[in-house]
């Protein structure tokens, strides 16, 4: 994976494993045209994850198109976070694993009616593997005091 920005791979990984917002994640129609969607995701071993049913639009543009883009960035200042493009895959056998580790990370529990709706339907759900092929970094956090250091977006 090539890195770009104002942090290193260590730093962009810190920021991925720390940050709770969901993924952007930007796929490609049948037709060609942009699909974005928000989705839970962690960071683990290298590697994106998310989770989402296997009849959902962005699995079945995943499985006909592996390359993809995305974007981990809070939307209040201080602006910083962090993109990329990767090839994403379906892993339906990590589907539980992930859901579980998503409820744990977003909701806290996976005890909860979201989290038991969500597990009711594992049947249909399949996990989202995003390979970053590069990943670039931006940190407005000093510009956004008053500094005055230019940091790359």
């Amino acid at each position: 994976m090539k890195v770009f920005g104002v942090w290193d791979a260590e730093r962009s990984g810190v920021h991925l494993e720390q940050t709770v917002v969901p993924l952007r994640l930007a796929s490609s129609t049948p037709d060609g045209c942009p699909l974005v969607v928000s989705l839970w995701f962690l960071w683990r071993d290298g590697a994106l994850w998310c989770a989402t049913q296997r009849s959902s639009r962005v699995a079945s543009c995943i499985a006909r198109e592996p390359r993809c883009g995305f974007e981990v960035a809070g939307d209040t200042p201080p602006y910083r976070g962090v993109r990329g493009q990767g090839r994403a895959e379906i892993v339906a056998e990590r589907a539980e694993v992930i859901l579980r580790a998503l409820l744990r990370r977003y909701r806290g529990t996976e005890d909860d009616p979201l989290g038991r709706r969500l597990l009711s339907r594992l049947d249909n759900e399949v996990a989202i593997r995003i390979a970053p092929h590069w990943i670039t970094s931006w940190d407005f956090t000093l510009r956004m005091s008053g500094g005055t250091r230019g940091d790359r977006g």
